[in-house]
């Protein structure tokens, strides 16, 4: 892909679509995405590859959905954090922005560095998290998921609002 100039507005979910996110409890959706990270990363997580999180808070906030997750890893696994607990490290970014990561349409790289997704906090943390996210090949894992988050991302680029 081409490098997107400084004026490029991420196409953003319709306001009206994120009203229901916010009815959701914060700590419910941390464990749900703690679930299929945990399916997802599994090989990882075996290898002890996310080690690095060990009782460390990771938000990511999904600006246009009005979503926060907190996650953490304990004994081995990726759960929901506690409430209260310090966040380590913040990664922050549309949705669009988010699919774009996940189906590999853009490389982690570009995606932090031109600031479209955000990282905040321990800048060790998050130099592992980007190499980790850049290593991981997902489409044999992914399977009909990523399809999915395909036709997402091109229904999103399509009618999606764009401005920031």
């Amino acid at each position: 892909m081409t490098p997107r100039t400084e004026s490029f507005r991420s196409p953003r979910l319709p306001s009206l679509l994120t009203l229901p996110f916010g009815l959701i409890p914060p700590r419910l959706n941390s464990a749900v995405l703690a679930q299929i990270l945990n399916r997802v990363f599994k090989p990882e997580l075996a290898d002890g590859e996310l080690d690095f999180l060990d009782h460390k808070v990771m938000r990511i906030g999904v600006d246009d959905a009005r979503l926060t997750y907190r996650l953490t890893l304990r004994q081995g696994r990726l759960e929901a954090a506690r409430p209260g607990a310090r966040d380590d490290l913040s990664i922050e970014g549309s949705t669009y922005e988010f699919l774009l990561l996940a189906t590999r349409r853009e490389d982690p790289d570009t995606l932090f560095f031109n600031r479209r997704l955000r990282l905040g906090g321990d800048t060790e943390l998050g130099l592992y998290t980007k190499n980790l996210l850049d290593s991981i090949e997902l489409e044999d894992r992914a399977g009909p998921l990523l399809g999915v988050m395909n036709r997402a991302t091109d229904l999103l680029a399509r009618f999606g609002t764009h401005g920031r």
